[in-house]
């Protein structure tokens, strides 16, 4: 009978898993080939450690780690010419840090699909930042493996893309266009929103820039600062700055 009971739990707690990684793979918009990378993505050592276990995700993480840094910036040296190598690193540091992660971890839900060793669980740690930043790094590696690089950059630029990583974290390029503006008393600077498109979590913002009445640039971005930020910078490249 205790056997019986053993296989039965093991059998329900396989089944729970199973419905877990197809949710999961859901939201990553992949389907894994090989379910057993993203189990292993999946599992805190806290988990294996109750198991008796080596296996965990530590170095899956290790690799993610890799994988994320060369996607964002790959990404931010061609969306980004001519910015120099400091803001480019700056860039990259706020795009991949712990709370960036963290906050793409909670978008799919990762926390609710981690396997955590029972003081983990009843401690918070599916919510807790550090675990989620690492477990995010580790689905990036469990997909590289199965799918290749342009599998998982595909899936991190969903991210990337709409990172709270404004370029005026950087540079502000709108007070600089200012300073040269303020120069001339008689010149006027105006931001005007021309468009927005998109769904609520991914909207894309354009705006226009004016100089008294004539537009002289356009920017778009993520936000409406982001937009803003990028007209100026154009404004600026136009006025013949080195940016």
């Amino acid at each position: 009978a205790a056997a019986a009971d053993h296989f039965s739990t093991l059998n329900t707690q396989n089944s729970k898993l199973k419905k877990a990684m197809k949710s999961l793979q859901s939201k990553l918009n992949y389907k894994f080939k090989d379910p057993s990378l993203l189990e292993l993505a999946l599992t805190h050592s806290s988990y294996a450690n109750e198991k008796n276990s080596h296996h965990n995700n530590e170095r899956l993480e290790f690799l993610g780690d890799s994988v994320l840094g060369f996607i964002t910036a790959e990404y931010l040296y061609t969306t980004m010419p001519g910015t120099p190598e400091g803001e480019l690193t700056k860039l990259r540091s706020a795009a991949v840090c712990e709370k960036s992660l963290a906050e793409f971890a909670r978008r799919i839900g990762l926390g609710h699909h981690l396997l955590l060793g029972k003081g983990e669980l009843h401690t918070g740690g599916a919510e807790r930042p550090s675990i989620l930043s690492d477990a995010f790094e580790s689905v990036i590696a469990a997909i590289y493996l199965d799918g290749g690089m342009e599998v998982a950059k595909e899936f991190v630029l969903r991210f990337i893309r709409t990172a709270q990583t404004d370029v005026e974290l950087v540079t502000d390029y709108k007070t600089k266009l200012q300073e040269v503006i303020q120069q001339n008393p008689d010149e006027h600077l105006s931001y005007v929103l021309a468009a927005e498109s998109g769904p609520d979590h991914d909207k894309t913002f354009t705006v226009d820039l004016f100089l008294n009445s004539n537009c002289i640039a356009s920017g778009t971005g993520h936000s409406k600062k982001k937009a803003e930020q990028a007209a100026a910078r154009e404004a600026l490249k136009l006025m013949g700055f080195q940016l």
